[in-house]
Parts: structure tokens; sequence; C-alpha cells
């Protein structure tokens, strides 16, 4: 009986040691996982250059007559404005048309007269749809 308290005491320091090691290894690995979870302190990244330069120059041209196009958007010049569909949505034409008010511009004081029942919210919706129609004088 005396051999197996002997070996209790070798097996209790082998799975001690043993424990050390692996509580060893936890710390580090949470160590790792600490550093892996700050923050990052720089990213840089590089851009090559183009290597067509034909088609940098294609590019440029797009983008200047884009740019064109939008300068004439914004000052409503004509050249912009024939492409777009000035239409109104039938509901707006048929309460314009039984208050008298045709096609062309409309005068603002006629529209406000035929507006009168509508609420708030509807009056501002069928003057701005008059409004993006080009309708309104």
């Amino acid at each position: 009986m005396e051999e197996q308290p002997g070996i209790s005491t070798e097996r209790l320091e082998s799975v001690t040691s043993l424990l050390e090691r692996t509580l060893q290894w936890l710390e580090q690995q949470a160590g790792e996982i600490h550093k892996l979870s700050g923050e990052v302190a720089r990213i840089s990244a590089t851009v090559e250059a183009s290597p067509d330069p034909a088609q940098e120059s294609g590019l440029a041209e797009r983008l200047a007559a884009a740019e064109k196009q939008l300068a004439e958007l914004k000052a409503g010049t004509p050249e912009g404005m024939i492409s777009m569909r000035r239409t109104v949505p039938a509901v707006t034409s048929e309460l314009l048309a039984k208050h008298g008010i045709g096609d062309g511009p409309v005068e603002v004081r006629a529209l406000d007269a035929a507006l009168a029942g509508l609420s708030l919210e509807q009056r501002i919706a069928v003057k701005s749809q008059l409004l993006r129609a080009g309708a309104i004088a």
C-alpha cells in the first residue's frame, strides 16, 4: 500500500507541471490575441499609373463632356432641357382642365384658384409636378 501514495505523488507532480505549461500556453495565446485586437496605426497603399495614355486621354475627354453637359443643365440652357421629358400626370391634367387651364404655361393666380380645394400637401405636389414639367409661367 505504500507504493500507491508514491505513485500518486509522482502523478500529481506530472499533472501539476502539465497544468502549469498549459496555463503558460493559454497566457501566451491571450497575449497574442490582445495584440491582434488593438487599433490599426497606419494603412498605406500604392496606385500605379495607367499604362495606356490613350485610355487616360479618352477618360479625360469623357469627363470634360460630362462637366459641360452638367454646366448646361445647371444653367438651364435649352440644349440640356430639350431631351428632358415634360409631361404632367393625367390626374393633374384633369384637375387643371376642370378649371379651364389647358396646355401651355399656367399662370400662378389661376393655378392657386384651381387648387384651392386641395390640402397643402396636394397643392405642393401638383405645383412641383408642373414645375418639373416646365408648365408654370
